[in-house]
């Protein structure tokens, strides 16, 4: 079993309260949401793995399992084209879980008119292959988010 843990400090609001249908719908597949603490930070890895997407709005992690985790930085961010976001690796590097990925400001998100809320996916997953999903209450970067069996 993967535990995936919080890339970011803030609040846990589960999937079903992310402003976008595809991710409150789990059409990317199942996991759950944070509201970020507003203020400059760095969303850490979530496992283990190999970096094998990456934006600077999103990052993809897949671990020796073959599990991919994606991480999505604020909703309709791609539409910043990068501005206020800084890759801290390239695509294709291993990471372990915590390390810096990409350094961001959520409060400058906001203000730019976009939602900080960060959706965290278990990528070709049923919400049936999850387990102990945290949908609600305080995180740190590195506290379980939920188990994939």
């Amino acid at each position: 079993m993967t535990d995936v843990t919080s890339p970011l400090a803030g609040r846990a609001i589960g999937l079903s309260a992310v402003p976008d249908p595809v991710f409150s719908g789990a059409m990317v597949g199942p996991g759950t949401a944070i509201d970020p603490v507003r203020e400059p930070s760095e969303a850490v890895a979530p496992v283990n793995g190999i970096v094998v997407s990456l934006h600077p709005h999103a990052f993809v992690v897949v671990d020796e399992e073959g599990h991919g985790v994606l991480t999505h930085l604020g909703i309709d961010t791609v539409q910043l084209n990068g501005e206020g976001f800084e890759l801290l690796v390239n695509k294709g590097d291993t990471v372990t879980r915590g390390q810096a990925v990409v350094r961001w400001d959520p409060a400058a998100v906001e203000a730019a008119g976009k939602s900080p809320v960060c959706p965290v996916v278990a990528l070709e997953a049923t919400a049936e292959s999850l387990s102990n999903v945290v949908e609600d209450g305080e995180l740190k970067a590195g506290d379980a988010l939920f188990g994939w069996k």
